[in-house]
C-alpha cells in the first residue's frame, strides 16, 4: 500500500439529481495528487457501500468518500462506525442532510477541494432498532412521506412540503406508549422524530437545537396534526426555528423505547425501512470520525 494518505471513493452511479456527472474525471481534476493516494470504486446493490467502507476501514485506509445521497452516505457510515476511517461527503443527493450540517460544500469541485485541506472531527450516531442513523430517524408521518417521496419522480423541498400538505389529511395518529428520561407518556403519535443532527435534508429542520456532538438525541413529537399545524410545522421547519407548542414537543434523552398498539411506518435517514409496533433508539457518543472544513 502507498505511503500517502488512502482515499477511497464510493461511488452510487445512480444516486440523486445529478447522476451524469463525470465524477471520476473530477476527482482526477481538483484531489491534490501529491498528497493523496486513491482508489474509486462503484457499488452495484443494495449494501454494497457497506461492506466497501468496512473493507477500507479494514486496510487502514484514513478516508472513505460517500459520492451519492443521504442513503449512500448512510450505507458508507455504517461501515466507518467505530473505526479510525473518517468519512467524508461529495454530495450527489437530493437532500444531503448530513453534508448540509456538517457544511461540506454543495458543489461537487468545492468538495473534492476540501479533501485537500479539511480535518478529521467525530460526531454521533444513532441506532433505531438496530439500524445506525445519522442525522435521523422517525416513525409515523414523515415515514410515510418518505416512503411516497421515494417513489416520487420529482424530488427537492418542494415536493417534499408539497407531499406533507396534501397527505396530511388522510394520515391518522395513534396511541403509543414512550418511555424516555425515567418517564412514561401515553399519548397520540402523528410523528416521532428522533434527530441526530438539526435537519432531515434540504434545509428542512426538525430539530434546530440539535448538536450532533452533545450526546443526546432530540426528540419530536406531534401528537396530532391537521391542515393548520402542519402548515406551522412546514413553515417552522423551512425558517429553521422550532415548533410552537401547538404542534410539537421536544425533549432531550439518550434512549427511547416506543410500543404502538398497531404497526406504524417508521425511516433511517429518509429510507423508509417498513413498519413495526416496537421501537428502541439509542445514541452512540462520538462514534463516527468525518471528514469536515
Amino acid at each position: 500500500m502507498s505511503k500517502l494518505p488512502q482515499i477511497r471513493f464510493i461511488i452510487n452511479p445512480v444516486s440523486g439529481t445529478r447522476s451524469k456527472v463525470d465524477v471520476a474525471a473530477r476527482i482526477k481534476l481538483y484531489l491534490d495528487q501529491q498528497k493523496h493516494d486513491h482508489d474509486i470504486v462503484y457499488t452495484d446493490y443494495a449494501g454494497h457501500a457497506t461492506e466497501l467502507a468496512k473493507d477500507a476501514a479494514d486496510q487502514n485506509y484514513r478516508i472513505v468518500v460517500a459520492v451519492g445521497g443521504d442513503g449512500t452516505v448512510n450505507e458508507v457510515a455504517r461501515g466507518l462506525i467505530g473505526t479510525e476511517t473518517a468519512l467524508a461527503i461529495l454530495p450527489k443527493g437530493s437532500g444531503n442532510g448530513l453534508a448540509r450540517h456538517l457544511q461540506i460544500p454543495l458543489q461537487l469541485n468545492n468538495a473534492i477541494k476540501l479533501l485537500n485541506k479539511g480535518q478529521v472531527s467525530a460526531i454521533d450516531s444513532g441506532t433505531i432498532n438496530d439500524l445506525p442513523f445519522f442525522t435521523t430517524a422517525g416513525i409515523g408521518f414523515d415515514a410515510y412521506i418518505s416512503s411516497v417521496f421515494a417513489g416520487s419522480t420529482r424530488r427537492g423541498l418542494k415536493t417534499y412540503v408539497e407531499l406533507i400538505l396534501k397527505e396530511v389529511r388522510n394520515y391518522k395518529h395513534q396511541p403509543v406508549k414512550v418511555w424516555l428520561n425515567d418517564q412514561e407518556l401515553e399519548t397520540d403519535c402523528f410523528v416521532m422524530a428522533f434527530a441526530n443532527a438539526a435537519q432531515y435534508g434540504n434545509n428542512a429542520y426538525i430539530a434546530p437545537m440539535a448538536d450532533i456532538r452533545d450526546g443526546l438525541l432530540d426528540v419530536c413529537l406531534v401528537r396530532r396534526l391537521d391542515v393548520i399545524k402542519a402548515l406551522n410545522l412546514s413553515y417552522s421547519m423551512l425558517a429553521n426555528k422550532l415548533a410552537s407548542s401547538s404542534s410539537a414537543e421536544y425533549f432531550k434523552t439518550t434512549h427511547v423505547k416506543v410500543k404502538t398498539q398497531q404497526p406504524m411506518l417508521y425511516h433511517v435517514d429518509g429510507e423508509f425501512k417498513g413498519k413495526t409496533d416496537e421501537f428502541e433508539v439509542a445514541l452512540n457518543p462520538l462514534s463516527l470520525k468525518v471528514f469536515i472544513p
